[in-house]
């Protein structure tokens, strides 16, 4: 029999559903289709390089789901890339989105290249051609199935994207639709680069303020004085540390490619990233201990360990040895299902990466309606509410006789921007998702991941059941 840590990302995703699906009482028919991967796009094609010679590139894009359109996903750039991880990333996504009551399903892309083995020239090529590939086969588009950034992915791609899906294609009213994770001036959102790293916060704050579960783990609640380590310093996960230790929390650790540092008493994270930047790794940041390997860091004693950069770095052979209370999934994958039931068993709070991560997902959601409604958030009432706040403020002051300061009254009486508009959309999902799967988690007497799945499935059958497929 094959181990569980010999399986790919799709069969432990499969895995993990078939295990959420025993404790619902949907028919075996429904299930079967909510669990298959509906549409899978395997892309050949050649790339001049600046040397002249030419190359063959290999990508996939996976559509899920359909039970809702557009679908939704990622686009990665890595030599890991394969059909059967961005088939397992597309169901990930199509769970997460149900999970969050995002109205996609769900999708992921990727090209199997190292960013740093091509130019800057090379890399648009190849991002353009394939752009013009899923156009081809009608893999891409405002209300077909919409990309964003991942791994080795960012704002800049996702602009070649959307300015090559603009050129060739006919409906140019929605075109920047067709893209999320955008430049701003491209039609882009604001917050969406801290998305996801905000929404692991939030997930976590939201874990840590329950007493009744902190408990059993010998913690406190809330997230003041919690010891943090992060494995991944990419958009995630420095996201994830800056409002983590902004909110309270001590980070005792950090990993990257080229090693791990740890102090006891606390890295001063931005100080971290500028010493990087000087120096080109985090090792020998002055006060901190460089760790034998990168790996160690997932050991280090803490309260919350968050592994935010690729899947299976927690697996059966070093799960013995984490030390950590609770593990923050803010990447994909990164616990396999043996190392999942091995922590679950020691009594391990995992908060799932299908919660924690959705962030970015539920951001880019908003982008995608900025896109097709064509009017910033906060455009039409930031005034009007404005004024009203100030009329208030004036009230009170004539009821109360206090005067407050001209900088007081600014401050209180401005009205939301885009970004504020965006975090508190944000902030209220992850939230909300939160509570309802610990609800599920509670009353069925599982853990926080097949919590998740079930709420997924459940309502991703109540879509199928409302459009009459499904009795």
């Amino acid at each position: 029999m094959v181990g569980m840590e010999e399986i790919s990302l799709w069969q432990q995703v499969c895995r993990q559903f078939d295990r959420a699906a025993a404790h619902t009482k949907h028919a075996p028919g429904i299930l079967a289709q909510i669990r298959a991967c509906n549409h899978v796009y395997r892309i050949a094609f050649p790339l001049r390089r600046d040397d002249g010679s030419v190359q063959v590139i290999h990508g996939w894009r996976a559509e899920h789901s359909h039970h809702k359109l557009p679908t939704k996903g990622g686009i990665r750039y890595s030599m890991v890339v394969s059909e059967d991880e961005v088939m397992g990333l597309a169901a990930l996504m199509t769970y997460k989105c149900a999970i969050v009551d995002v109205p996609f399903g769900g999708a992921k892309g990727g090209i199997k290249i190292s960013v740093k083995d091509y130019s800057t020239g090379e890399l648009e090529r190849i991002t353009r051609r394939y752009t013009t590939e899923l156009m081809h086969k009608q893999f891409i588009g405002p209300g077909i199935d919409v990309p964003a950034p991942d791994y080795g992915t960012g704002a800049r791609e996702m602009a070649w994207i959307a300015d090559t899906y603009q050129a060739i294609s006919t409906d140019k009213l929605e075109a920047l639709a067709c893209v999320t994770g955008k430049p701003v001036g491209q039609g882009g959102i604001r917050g969406r680069k801290e998305a996801t790293g905000r929404g692991v916060y939030l997930g976590i704050r939201e874990a840590v303020n329950v007493v009744e579960d902190m408990t059993p783990l010998g913690l406190s609640a809330g997230l003041g004085g919690k010891r943090v380590v992060v494995q991944g310093l990419g958009n995630v996960g420095y996201h994830a540390a800056k409002f983590l230790q902004e909110g309270g929390a001590v980070i005792v650790g950090l990993a990257e490619y080229e090693g791990a540092i740890a102090s006891d008493a606390g890295l001063d994270l931005e100080a971290v990233m500028a010493h990087r930047a000087a120096t080109g790794s985090l090792l020998g940041f002055p006060g901190a201990r460089d760790l034998p390997d990168r790996r160690a860091a997932l050991e280090l004693d803490c309260d919350v360990l968050v592994p935010a950069a690729l899947e299976n770095v927690i697996t059966a052979e070093n799960a013995p040895r984490i030390r950590a209370k609770i593990i923050a999934e803010a990447a994909n994958g990164p616990v396999t299902s043996d190392a999942d039931n091995m922590l679950l068993d020691r009594g391990v709070l995992v908060l799932p990466d299908i919660y924690l991560n959705a962030g970015g997902v539920t951001v880019s959601y908003f982008e995608w309606l900025k896109n097709l409604s064509h009017v910033r958030f906060g455009r039409m009432d930031k005034r009007r509410d404005q004024h009203i706040f100030g009329e208030l403020v004036g009230a009170l002051q004539r009821l109360t006789g206090m005067r407050l300061r001209h900088d007081e009254v600014v401050d209180i009486t401005r009205g939301p921007d885009e970004e504020d508009l965006v975090n508190s959309g944000l902030e209220d999902t992850m939230v909300m998702a939160y509570q309802e799967i610990r609800t599920i988690a509670k009353r069925d007497k599982v853990d926080l991941r097949t919590a998740s799945l079930i709420s997924a499935i459940d309502k991703i059958a109540r879509t199928y059941s409302e459009l009459g497929i499904f009795p």
